[in-house]
């Protein structure tokens, strides 16, 4: 599964260090996240998508995602208000 972590991260200019800290999760398990090593558990996509104020769909993409296929979406990744 492919992700969108590290953009939402970017586009908030925090640290991998400051998304573990608001998560409780290390600065490790952020990078494994990031680098599509690791996907995290359910209740951890929640919390990340709920902290950067998106869904869990438009963080997370499957690997057969097809772009405009029914259920799908790609928002673009806004800047915090």
């Amino acid at each position: 599964m492919r992700n969108r972590v590290k953009e939402f991260r970017a586009n908030r200019e925090w640290s991998q260090q400051h998304l573990a800290d608001e998560l409780g999760v290390s600065r490790q398990t952020i990078i494994s996240i990031e680098r599509g090593r690791f996907d995290p558990s359910l209740p951890l996509a929640f919390r990340l998508a709920s902290l950067f104020s998106s869904t869990i769909e438009d963080l997370f993409i499957p690997d057969d995602y097809s772009p405009g296929a029914p259920g799908t979406s790609q928002a673009p990744v806004a800047p915090p208000a």
